[in-house]
């Protein structure tokens, strides 16, 4: 019979490393990490994010954090389109967490007896045991700690990852989120120069794949299992349909615009777990872009639309010049438009002429 770890991730993963896997027990080093100052964060929604230090004050802690995982039921869609979403935290995605290098990352992960189904979570910042995902298996009415040390910067994708076609499942159905990993001294800019934001904003990117009735319509089910052989076959068609950010068509839009002012800094980070995505600012550029994600390398400077590759997060720092309301969207604008991939910035100020004016209005054209 498989052990629950084999079972878990398959024969691919191989006696030997399973074998590997490490044991729970105390050692030196842990008794050097139990040293350590210990900070308790509460997680709040996107696209928001947790107070945090932009510069580490002292040295490395352990940084706690605790994510209750929720099955349940969440319209996407202003038509009221369903997808029986599986979350952490009860959002889509799940929240953007924030440490510093080199501090250590302790994730309690509760899995409440009100769910259906076995969960864990792949931190794509960690180092050993496919990410904690080995570590973190959990059966509804179970809960499991799991602590890494944040040894590289940058903004990195998080997500379930319970083996073989369920992985794909619970990643579609909502499962993933970011985290952030700021060097110490931190963010620098392409001279190595320090910059600052004065607020964050998080962007997840969701691909959704609804079946369908006879006759075209979205179908609902009870729970997320009912619905698992007819969201698989949707799913290796490969054709989305819905693309949103924070779990919703125009959920970042009208009330829910995230707000700014001129002369405010922006960092917006955005993830996206499944596929490629291209976010563009319309009216607006990225004036640093650490595209890959990883602060280690310098930022691309004065881009019109970045790339963030599947399974992966990157950030974007943007000093907002002008007022007004801007897109921001997936420039795959089929997806933008028709799938849902738009959010918007709104943006409070004084108007610059010397940036752009209206030089006549329009009139009827004259013909001679």
């Amino acid at each position: 019979m498989l052990t629950r770890r084999e079972a878990l991730f398959g024969a691919a993963i191989g006696a030997a490393a399973v074998a590997a896997m490490p044991a729970f027990s105390a050692t030196a080093a842990q008794a050097e990490i139990g040293k350590l100052a210990r900070e308790r964060i509460k997680l709040v929604a996107p696209p928001f994010v947790h107070q945090h230090d932009q510069v580490a004050k002292g040295g490395p802690k352990i940084v706690e954090f605790t994510m209750t995982i929720e099955e349940k039921p969440v319209v996407i869609d202003a038509d009221g389109t369903t997808l029986n979403a599986m979350t952490y935290n009860g959002s889509v995605p799940g929240p953007l967490m924030v440490v510093h290098q080199d501090d250590y990352v302790e994730l309690t992960l509760v899995n409440p007896d009100t769910n259906t189904l076995a969960h864990n979570i792949d931190f794509h910042a960690a180092t050993g045991a496919l990410g904690g995902g080995e570590l973190t298996l959990v059966n509804p009415g179970e809960q499991v700690t799991l602590r890494f040390k944040a040894t590289r910067t940058g903004t990195f994708v998080y997500h379930c990852a319970p083996g073989g076609s369920m992985i794909p499942w619970h990643v579609v159905s909502g499962m993933s989120g970011a985290i952030m990993v700021l060097p110490r001294d931190g963010l620098k800019d392409d001279e190595g120069k320090p910059v600052k934001y004065d607020s964050i904003f998080y962007i997840g990117e969701n691909d959704f794949y609804i079946p369908r009735d006879e006759k075209g319509n979205f179908k609902s089910y009870e729970t997320a299992g009912d619905g698992y052989d007819d969201v698989m076959k949707v799913m290796r068609g490969l054709i989305p349909t819905h693309v949103v950010f924070n779990g919703k068509a125009g959920s970042l839009t009208g009330d829910n615009a995230m707000k700014a002012k001129v002369g405010e800094t922006v960092l917006i980070v955005h993830s996206q777990a499944n596929r490629d995505t291209r976010p563009h600012l319309i009216g607006g550029h990225g004036d640093y872009v650490w595209e890959q994600g990883k602060f280690a390398n310098a930022p691309a400077k004065d881009l019109e639309t970045w790339f963030i590759r599947g399974g992966s997060a990157g950030a974007a720092l943007y000093t907002f010049l002008q007022p007004g309301v801007y897109a921001y969207v997936n420039h795959n604008l089929i997806e933008a438009v028709e799938l849902g991939a738009t959010a918007h910035f709104m943006v409070e100020g004084e108007w610059n002429d010397d940036l752009m004016t209206q030089v006549e209005a329009p009139k009827p054209i004259v013909t001679n």
